[in-house]
């Protein structure tokens, strides 16, 4: 506790050193309105919206304005703003995917921040839609940014560029059966040499899930266990950073963080097991599964830029610490009697820190740009997990077979050269980059050290054309790689239940994916189409055991599958008062898949449609009404059914827009759970089914206050900072 205060106090003190940067301003720049005026096209009565407003394409990707836009006045949050931007996926644990399958790369304002998942939804969902300029989806990125990079979002804030001070508060409340509720204060100050910042956010309250499961092999027995969770979650952030202006030509930033998270969780399940006929029972227990869970995450940032003339030089330094602690109790009954079958506890405590630089130089000579960078970036994993298990005399002895200590050590050299060039309409991109990485993945307790050192390269070339002002085309090539995350190798047991559980592969290799990718753009009309190959997919794959009646879910790594994705997205103003903007993607996927002595490859297809509608009605309230459906999918083991969401939200801006309230219901119909069957039933019967408590009533409230006056002048083209990790 005593780390943390004086953490907090660090934080605050940088916020507001540095006044004897402040200075006189010695011109006033006034406000300015631009009027642009947009052309409409007439089709029976339905009109098409032209481009520039809302979306355009840069280098083949989706650029969509957020600030001021309509489509996102009812959301409360930058993760809604996702749920409804086209290429886009969140799902009910807020897990962010692009491209149907591809969790991206989340860049701010062109840098990369290095943060834990839970600091990364917190930040996102501490994000009101009016702080927000623009979103960039980038679903083929080129040579510049890391390998790992599969697809990237790149999100550009709105600056304070008025001298004064500005600040925001927001708030919203989820109600279901039960609450939880998140608050978060923004405070900028502008002196017009440096811009302080300083965010602070709680959030508090209960959340559950719902868990089902089938199971038996050929004429074995049949078991079903159902679990039920409750998750009581606090957590608390507090950020600071300072732009300073040196002059002209260099800026200078720091930003401190900090991200505190407790979690109380109840788990009760059960286990309910008959004989292949269902006459006769087997086994009928309960289970409990109390946590105790806590996060600590600690991260700096470091930026620096020089530009003169055509030359440009930045530096990008990042430092993440994340500290985790859990403690279990994993108590099994007879249903019947009560009686304890079995009992033991874990002690689980995992560091992780993480270091990376990063230098970029650009030059510009006539219409060509040339830019080069190198990174270093080292990441150092430690997880040790005891179990003790009750025993016969009722005391707690260590169990062996359970207990894990692993540790994963990576360090990555990289780099990479870029071409760029605009040669009339025609606008070319290429870069080259290597990555030299170097692994030890070490399990303690299984004797078990693997040591990995590789060299790529991997090659980019994006080739855009602009037809007119109204519509333009782009195809671009690139190569990635997919390294195997902590948990992925991680050899310890995830539970699910007493007899259900993940568990990591430490001898998982990297997977490398190759794809094509063309966009067309015709006003607001974008349409994109990638098809690609990935080597080495890793999964996961069931094994149950039919003795002792454990289900595992096992990692490797697949031969290859080929992919294909087509995205569609159009606007349509009905009349003036409500307009639609439609989404349609459909994918395809081919895995080739070794299992259980058997190959399995089948030809899987499906597709997502998403409408968005928007209704202004009089007085400035606006009303949005979100459709999605996603159709039947899988992969070649098992089969994920149809589901289906609809979200109904109401806003309306007060005293001269700086207050905004907003009342909505997620999830309308409680339709989003999500059904996974296994598709040979002559190997297992095995049926899933997760739900999430994503049904729930929304209630959130902003208010912007500030006494800024006056307009300062930006000195560097902040969206030409650097944008590679």
């Amino acid at each position: 506790m005593m780390i943390k205060l004086w953490f907090l106090m660090l934080l605050l003190f940088i916020s507001f050193f540095g006044k004897a940067q402040q200075g006189e301003v010695k011109s006033k720049v006034p406000d300015s309105l631009t009027e642009v005026k947009s052309s409409t096209t007439n089709i029976s009565e339905v009109v098409i919206r032209s481009a520039p407003r809302k979306m355009k394409l840069n280098d083949g990707n989706l650029v969509l304005s957020v600030a001021g836009n309509k489509d996102f006045k009812t959301s409360t949050h930058l993760l809604d703003v996702l749920r409804k931007t086209p290429g886009v996926t969140v799902d009910q644990e807020d897990g962010i995917f692009v491209g149907g399958r591809i969790t991206p790369a989340v860049l701010i304002d062109g840098k990369p921040i290095v943060m834990s998942s839970q600091e990364l939804q917190a930040y996102l969902r501490s994000l009101s839609p009016e702080m927000v300029e623009s979103i960039e989806v980038n679903t083929n990125p080129s040579s510049k940014y890391d390998a790992e990079f599969k697809g990237i979002i790149d999100i550009k804030l709105k600056k304070n560029i008025r001298l004064g001070w500005k600040a925001s508060y927001n708030g919203n409340v989820y109600i279901n059966k039960f609450n939880y509720r998140e608050n978060t204060l923004n405070i900028s100050y502008n002196t017009g040499k440096v811009t302080y910042n300083v965010q602070a956010g709680y959030n508090e309250g209960i959340s559950t899930y719902r868990y089902h499961a089938l199971q038996r092999l050929a004429n074995t027995n049949i078991m079903r266990t159902q679990t039920y969770q409750e998750d009581f979650g606090k957590a608390y952030n507090l950020q600071a950073g300072a732009d300073f202006r040196l002059n002209d030509k260099n800026r200078l930033g720091f930003n401190l963080r900090g991200n505190f998270r407790n979690n109380d969780r109840t788990r009760n399940g059960s286990l309910f097991t008959t004989d292949k006929s269902e006459t006769q029972l087997v086994l009928n227990t309960a289970s409990e599964n109390p946590t105790d869970y806590t996060q600590d995450n600690y991260g700096m940032t470091t930026d620096y830029s020089f530009q003169n003339k055509g030359f440009k030089l930045s530096f990008l330094g990042n430092y993440l610490s994340v500290k985790n602690k859990q403690n279990d109790d994993f108590i099994n009954r007879d249903q019947g009697t009560s009686k304890v079958l079995s009992y033991w506890k874990s002690d689980l405590f995992n560091k992780i820190n993480v270091y990376t630089a990063q230098i970029d130089a650009s030059q510009k000579i006539n219409d060509i740009d040339i830019e080069a960078g190198v990174k270093y970036s080292d990441s150092d994993t430690n997880n040790n997990i005891r179990y003790d298990t009750l025993s016969v005399g009722n005391q707690f002895v260590f169990d062996p077979t359970r207990s894990n200590i692993f540790s994963y050590k990576e360090k990555i050299w990289a780099g990479y050269i870029a071409y760029r060039q605009k040669i009339g309409n025609v606008q070319i991109n290429a870069g080259l980059r290597f990555e030299n990485t170097n692994s030890i993945s070490n399990a303690v307790t299984a004797d078990s050290v693997v040591s990995r050192s590789y060299l790529k390269w991997l090659p980019s070339l994006s080739v855009s054309y602009t037809l007119n002002t109204s519509s333009e085309l782009s195809l671009s090539f690139s190569r990635r790689i997919t390294r195997p995350a902590f948990s992925q190798l991680n050899p310890f047991r995830f539970y699910f239940s007493p007899l259900n559980y993940w568990i990591g592969n430490p001898y998982l290799l990297p997977s490398f994916t190759s794809q094509i990718k063309a966009s067309y753009r015709y006003k607001n009309w974008i349409t994109s189409f990638t098809v690609g190959k990935e080597h080495d997919v890793m999964t996961r794959y069931p094994l149950y055991n039919p003795e002792t009646n454990v289900l595992e879910y096992l990692g490797t790594n697949l031969p290859y599958r080929n992919f294909a994705i087509l995205e569609i997205s159009f606007p349509v103003r009905i009349t003036k008062w409500w307009n639609i903007t439609s989404q349609i993607a459909g994918y395809y996927n081919y895995e080739f898949r070794p299992y259980l002595d058997e190959v399995f490859a089948l030809n899987i297809y499906n597709y997502e449609v998403r409408l968005n509608q928007v209704f202004s009605l009089p007085k400035g309230f606006i009303v949005n009404v979100f459709g999605s459906y996603e159709s039947k999918t899988g992969n070649s083991l098992y089969i994920i059914k149809p589901r289906y969401t609809i979200d109904v939200s109401v806003q309306k801006s007060w005293l001269d827009n700086k207050l905004n309230t907003k009342i909505g219901f997620n999830n309308l119909l409680d339709s989003y759970e999500q059904k996974l069957e296994f598709r040979h039933k002559q190997i297992m019967d095995n049926r899933l089914t997760h739900w999430w408590d994503s049904s729930r009533l929304i209630f959130s409230l902003s208010y912007t206050l500030g006494n800024s006056k006056y307009q300062v002048k930006e000195t560097q083209k902040t969206e030409e900072e650097n944008r590679t990790r």
